[in-house]
């Protein structure tokens, strides 16, 4: 798997390449100064003995010294023995690189010349070694360190996922037992912390809504009866639609707390899907345009599937504009508004009870999305929601094929 451009692994193996680089050429131009002071020295002190021993021997023969004219020495030469009478100097060729070593002795200059060619040699070879071996090192070390930086990434890696499960949802993802008592460690075990945090806090939001709503339900049935028993009149008639409404509410969150606690489970069987979702929107009262082509007979819980389709109508009437539009194609139900669409957070991370969303959608509970979503899971059906180029809410529901959860 290759890592992203930005990511840590990255950073750490082009931190460690241009560590190494940095030691290497420290090191290389350390050596390679070193080695030419010592060779230069060592250069002069063979330039001056040859000197000393070739006026040594022509003294004792009797002969002239290695005598030389102005014209065949380097300028600077030249010059520093003329200002102290003895130097010596390095000329770098061509031909080939020479150390002189020369005299001013009696009113007569002598000169003599070693070659320096092999210490030359001596310095390159050695340079293109010390930039051989360097590369040589780069390139074992920086794979190593790659493959020693692969566990670390990969934990973290894992501890990625798992926070993006989390905030998927799933709050049952764990990181699991990291090993050691590094920052990575550190990080997993907060993770799992939080997750096991918001999995109590949770917990305890539907535990509360299932309890309240429970002791609801009993004084609101003689409500219900009460308002029943009341006599006409348009009084009468508001406060049994507003008990109405609340009872709805109420059977909203027993169905919600029965989902959150996994105890919803399908019945599936054969199911005309033209013909239930026409029934389902008839049953609704409101006016839906319902159309099909190639609608499939499917193996479905035809009470989930009618109360999935009937949130979905009630909540473009109720959150959207007219027209309202059913097509049901194959195995898909679409249902669309031509009102203002969804709101971005929820396209972004689903339907959210108690929570509709911006205010030009109407008001509202919010629990219609979301029990359909929650009945979708336990039929294995797929639900998006969407906004049509042209305006308007899309709802998508894809129903899976012999019971296994649809394509996305």
């Amino acid at each position: 798997m290759v890592p992203h451009p930005r990511s840590l692994r990255w950073k750490i193996l082009l931190l460690v390449a241009l560590a190494c680089a940095s030691m290497a050429l420290t090191v290389g131009v350390l050596v390679h100064d070193s080695v030419l002071r010592r060779s230069l020295n060592e250069g002069a002190i063979r330039a001056v003995a040859s000197l000393d021993k070739a006026l040594e021997e022509a003294a004792a023969a009797g002969e002239e010294g290695p005598l030389a004219s102005p014209g065949e020495l380097p300028e600077p030469l030249l010059r520093e023995v003329e200002h102290s009478g003895e130097a010596t100097f390095y000329e770098t060729g061509p031909p080939a690189p020479v150390f002189w070593a020369a005299r001013r002795e009696g009113g007569k200059l002598y000169a003599v010349e070693i070659d320096m060619t092999a210490d030359l040699l001596t310095r390159q070879a050695l340079d293109r070694h010390m930039w051989k071996y360097s590369l040589l090192t780069l390139g074992v070390v920086v794979p190593a360190t790659a493959l020693a930086s692969e566990l670390p990434a990969q934990r973290l890696r894992r501890v990625a996922r798992t926070a993006r499960r989390i905030t998927a949802g799933d709050l049952d993802a764990r990181t699991g037992t990291v090993r050691g008592g590094d920052e990575i460690a550190e990080i997993s075990a907060v993770v799992d912390s939080m997750a096991d945090s918001l999995q109590r806090r949770i917990d305890t939001e539907q535990r509360f809504t299932a309890d309240v709503a429970h002791e609801l339900r009993t004084p609101l049935m003689g409500l219900v009866t009460s308002a029943e028993l009341l006599p006409e009149g348009e009084v009468t008639d508001l406060v049994q639609d507003r008990v109405r409404v609340l009872r709805d509410l109420v059977e909203d969150l027993l169905e919600i707390s029965r989902l959150d606690a996994g105890a919803e489970r399908s019945r599936p069987g054969p199911v005309d899907l033209a013909a239930l979702v026409r029934d389902a929107v008839t049953r609704t009262g409101l006016a839906a345009r319902v159309s099909g082509r190639d609608a499939a007979v499917v193996e479905t819980d035809p009470r989930r599937l009618d109360r999935i389709v009937s949130n979905l109508v009630v909540n473009a009437h109720r959150h959207g504009a007219a027209p309202v539009e059913v097509v049901v194609a194959g195995r898909t139900v679409t249902v669309r508004d031509h009102g203002p669409g969804f709101p971005a957070d929820l396209l972004a991370h689903g339907p959210q009870r108690f929570r509709t969303g911006t205010a030009e959608r109407g008001r509202g509970h919010g629990l219609g999305l979301t029990i359909a979503s929650g009945q979708a899971k336990v039929i294995g059906a797929d639900l998006n929601f969407t906004n049509a180029p042209d305006g308007g809410a899309v709802a998508t529901l894809r129903l899976p094929r012999n019971g296994t959860p649809a394509d996305a």
